[in-house]
C-alpha cells in the first residue's frame, strides 16, 4: 500500500473544502486494545516534524517532504506486524484519513514545544494534543518528552507537567507515554543526548516515580549495550527507540534483539530507522523489526 500523487491532491483538496473530514476520520477508525493478544507493540514513531526535525546524516531537510513521510508511513502501517503509530495531529488526521489507521494504535505527541537548536530547546512545552485532546479524538494514549539536563532551569516545569499529563491519562485509562532522554550542553551551550548508560539508568528511575498512578505509563527509551540495568531501573513496559539510522542499522538492530530479551522491554517505537533506511527498502527494514518483536511469528 503506497500513498499515489492523485491520493496527495485528493487529501490537500480535503484541507481546503472537507476539514471536518480529518477528525471525522479519526473519531471513526476501527479500534483495538492497546496490549493485543502477546503484550508486545511494534509502533513507528512520526512526531519528529513537529519539533522541527526534519534533517537526516548530512541531509538538512531529508524529512521535509509530506507525500514522502505519508507514503512511507503507509507502506510501513500495511506491513504485517506493526502495531501502530505515534504522531502529531497533523500527521494522525492524514493517516486516518487515508485509511491507514484500522485496527492500529494512534498515540498522540504532546510536548513538541522544545524546537531543536533554539535557545529553549529544553523547554519542552505542551504543543501538540493535551490530555483532554488525546481522549476526545479517539486516541489509544499520549506520549510526552522528558529530557533531563541538571543544568537547565527549563526541565524543572517540563517534570511536573510530565507527570500532570501522566496522572490525567491514568484517571482516563488511557497510556502515558514518557520518553525519557539525558542531556547535556556542549560547548557551544547546544543541547546534546548524554550517551552516558549510568544518566539513562536514572531518568528511567525519575520517569517511573512520575504522577499520581503509574498504572498506564510506558516508558520509550534508547537502547542500550546495558539493557539490562536499564530495563532492570523499572517495572514499567519499555519500549525502545532506533535514531538516525544514516550510519548503518545493523547496530541499531543488534541492539534491538539484545533488549528484547529484557522481560519488561516489550517491543519498539521506531522511526527514521522504518521510514528512512538507508537502502531505502522501507518494507525489508520493517519486516526486520517485526521479527525481533515477535520471532515466532
Amino acid at each position: 500500500m503506497s500513498v499515489t500523487i492523485e491520493q496527495h491532491h485528493e487529501l490537500l483538496r480535503a484541507r481546503v473544502f472537507e476539514p471536518e473530514a480529518f477528525t471525522r476520520a479519526l473519531l471513526n477508525r476501527k479500534r483495538r486494545t492497546p496490549q493485543g493478544t502477546d503484550g508486545n507493540l511494534l509502533l513507528v514513531a512520526s512526531d519528529h516534524t513537529a519539533r522541527g526535525k526534519i534533517s537526516l546524516g548530512n541531509d538538512p531537510i531529508a524529512m521535509a517532504d509530506r507525500h514522502t513521510l505519508l507514503d512511507h508511513l503507509v507502506r510501513v502501517l500495511s506491513s504485517p506486524g506493526v502495531d501502530g503509530v505515534l504522531g502529531s495531529a497533523d500527521v494522525l488526521e492524514e493517516l486516518a484519513w487515508l485509511g491507514a489507521l484500522e485496527n492500529k494504535l494512534a498515540i498522540g505527541t504532546m510536548n513538541r514545544g522544545g524546537i531543536i537548536g533554539a535557545t529553549w530547546e529544553l523547554d519542552d512545552r505542551l504543543t501538540s494534543y493535551d490530555v483532554d485532546h488525546v481522549e476526545s479524538m479517539g486516541l489509544d494514549g499520549g506520549k510526552t518528552l522528558l529530557r533531563i539536563d541538571y543544568t537547565d532551569p527549563a526541565v524543572a516545569s517540563t517534570l511536573e507537567t510530565v507527570a500532570s499529563i501522566t496522572t490525567q491519562l491514568a484517571d482516563r485509562k488511557l497510556l502515558s507515554m514518557i520518553e525519557p532522554l539525558p542531556y547535556v550542553k556542549d560547548s557551544a551551550g547546544q543541547a546534546k543526548l548524554n550517551p552516558s548508560d549510568d544518566a539513562l539508568v536514572t531518568v528511567v528511575a525519575i520517569a517511573s516515580g512520575l504522577g499520581a498512578s503509574s498504572a498506564y505509563t510506558w516508558l520509550k527509551v534508547p537502547a542500550s549495550d546495558r539493557m539490562d540495568e536499564v530495563a532492570g531501573a523499572t517495572t514499567l513496559p519499555i519500549l525502545m527507540l532506533g535514531g538516525d539510522p544514516s550510519g548503518g542499522v545493523d547496530p541499531i538492530f543488534a541492539k534491538w534483539e539484545t533488549g528484547m530479551k529484557e522481560p519488561n522491554v516489550r517491543g519498539l517505537l521506531a522511526g527514521r530507522t522504518l521510514l528512512y533506511p538507508p537502502d531505502g527498502d522501507i518494507e525489508a527494514a520493517t519486516k526486520r523489526a517485526a521479527q525481533i518483536v515477535r520471532p515466532h511469528h
